[in-house]
């Protein structure tokens, strides 16, 4: 996608650094963040300045190859088995993350020339999921109608993955080929992925949108306002349980109450054969911070952070919920629209 004129993926790696868009600072700031070792690059996977499951993995398997590449041959088993924890331990509800890194270091483990297998591997991931979501994009256009209005939850778009999105992937083609889409923005809290980054990424597109408060989206369902939801997964049990971002399993019981598809947008590697359901699937608890305070720009232009909730209360701050299968109209990926139930997941690895 474009930004001013300019091309971007939301991570790409060059020589031996990785480079990301640095997300917490948006839509305030765009800046590229230079991570010159693998444990940058774990510290920005894990303080989320790059986020969404099919851009961490793309960045975790970035960072097994910076590894690969620091690594001396005095130390290699030892260096490289703790580096792979260590990537592995940022975030642990992507399933994108661990098979990004399982891939890079198999490959490079038996290979002549592991660092630059490494590089190459990680990079063929990156283009595998840019090419993915291109093609999630062309499938889901399908189901979308000339004047169809569309809810989202968090940010599944070109940011959350490494170029096109996943979630508006198929937005971004429907409206390139001329029909009018609009678009209800959930806000996503506690972090507002949806209200800074979603909102972000339709305004560069020009794409008519409203951000919609996380309780509003009952309402509107139940007014006949949204035709239908797709939302990102950061992964999908083999029974078709997903999970995402915390907040996606009410919507997704709601609109099954007032006849609202939902689908869900994956590529192959976000499902988990090893997970036979959601039960399976680890939740990633995240600081009360994050719902404590909040973070945006004051009226005089400055950055800040501000606590926002009764001082001295606590917080609870999962960052992912699951949403049974059941409520789940069907998966669009890269080949194809599939229903979520085991056989279907089972064929896409056949």
């Amino acid at each position: 996608m474009k930004v001013k004129g300019k091309h971007y993926r939301s991570v790409w790696m060059k020589n031996s650094s990785v480079f990301l868009i640095e997300q917490n600072l948006l839509p305030f700031d765009f800046k590229i963040y230079e991570a010159k070792n693998y444990l940058d690059t774990c510290r920005a996977i894990k303080t989320m300045m790059v986020r969404g499951s099919m851009a961490i993995g793309a960045a975790a398997g970035f960072a097994m190859a910076q590894a690969f590449s620091e690594v001396s041959e005095c130390d290699f088993s030892q260096f490289i088995e703790e580096a792979k924890r260590d990537i592995e331990l940022t975030r642990p509800t992507a399933q994108n993350l661990f098979h990004a890194v399982n891939y890079v270091y198999a490959a490079a483990k038996k290979s002549k020339n592991p660092r630059e297998t490494a590089k190459l591997t990680a990079q063929k991931f990156a283009d595998e999921d840019a090419s993915a979501c291109r093609k999630i994009g062309e499938y889901g256009n399908t189901l979308i109608k000339d004047n169809c209005n569309i809810e989202t939850h968090c940010n599944a778009g070109w940011l959350a993955c490494v170029d096109y999105g996943s979630a508006l992937s198929p937005i971004y083609v429907a409206h390139q080929n001329g029909k009018k889409v609009f678009v209800y923005v959930d806000e996503t809290r506690p972090r507002n992925q949806g209200a800074k980054l979603t909102a972000w990424e339709l305004k560069n597109e020009e794409i008519p949108h409203l951000i919609l408060p996380d309780n509003a989206g009952a309402y509107l369902m139940s007014q006949g306002k949204v035709d239908m939801m797709i939302v990102g997964a950061d992964r999908i049990a083999q029974n078709g349980d997903v999970a995402n971002k915390i907040g996606t399993l009410e919507k997704a019981v709601v609109a099954k109450e007032f006849g609202v598809p939902f689908y869900v947008t994956a590529t192959i590697p976000t499902f988990d054969l090893n997970c036979n359901s959601g039960n399976d699937i680890p939740i990633e608890e995240r600081s009360e911070e994050e719902v404590l305070y909040q973070s945006g720009r004051s009226i005089k232009g400055n950055l800040e952070k501000i606590l926002v909730c009764s001082p001295g209360s606590k917080a609870i701050n999962p960052a992912f919920d699951i949403t049974p299968s059941k409520y789940i109209t069907g998966f669009i990926t890269e080949k194809g629209i599939i229903k979520p139930d085991a056989s279907a997941i089972k064929n896409l690895f056949s």
